[in-house]
């Protein structure tokens, strides 16, 4: 009888030896796992890339979800996706990117503000389409027009440049004619934006003359 108790106690002792090692092991896979991925969530960060950075945050929180590293990273670069998205007008995929991130860090500021943010400029898209239906395409047509005095901006700072070390003044008057023609061209695509800032707040006139009219004055505006 002593003896079967004897092979009893070692049996049970054998067995919660290997317990304890299992567990140990399992527990150190898991923190290795952990530390790997928030690495990996870091290092991608640290590249620019959020898309990798999010999925290594997201993998290390499924081994550990209270991990603080994981979810600090998580949380922040979801924030940084979602601006993303916000700039580039995308306010729906904007809005799952924070809710992820809101589901680690509920009640965040940073979370909370570029949410309201989102929401507003959600409503103003709204009132604006609904005025101006063709907004985008005018836009999309002033930032080019602006985007082309550049150039022409640089041509006369290229003819400026030539005298410094020509000393013709030709130059200078070739650089004279280029600097009116700016100014002119300024003066007309500040008048088209004048009138795209008037359709966006207020509609399209009931008179098609008055839709493509430029505006009577470029007095200041408040």
């Amino acid at each position: 009888m002593m003896r079967i108790l004897a092979v009893r106690r070692i049996a049970l002792a054998m067995l919660a030896a290997t317990l304890i090692a299992t567990t140990g092991c399992a527990s150190g896979i898991s923190g290795w796992i952990v530390q790997t991925r928030n690495h990996q969530g870091d290092v991608a960060l640290q590249h620019g890339n959020s898309a990798d950075a999010s999925v290594a945050y997201q993998l290390a929180l499924r081994v550990d979800p209270v991990n603080a590293h994981a979810r600090a990273g998580l949380v922040g670069v979801q924030a940084r996706i979602a601006q993303v998205l916000f700039t580039a007008s995308k306010f729906e995929d904007a809005v799952k990117a924070l809710d992820l991130a809101n589901r680690y860090a509920p009640g965040d500021a940073r979370i909370e503000a570029l949410r309201a943010q989102i929401e507003q400029a959600e409503i103003k898209r709204d009132i604006v389409v609904s005025n101006y239906p063709s907004y985008r395409e005018t836009g999309a047509g002033l930032r080019r027009s602006f985007e082309q005095l550049r150039t022409q901006s640089a041509e006369i700072a290229a003819a400026l440049h030539r005298f410094d070390y020509t000393y013709d003044s030709s130059e200078l008057s070739q650089a004279i004619r280029e600097s009116y023609e700016l100014n002119s061209q300024v003066t007309r695509l500040t008048d088209r934006l004048i009138q795209y800032r008037q359709l966006v707040d207020s509609g399209i006139p009931e008179s098609a003359d008055a839709a493509v009219a430029p505006a009577a004055s470029l007095l200041p505006l408040p």
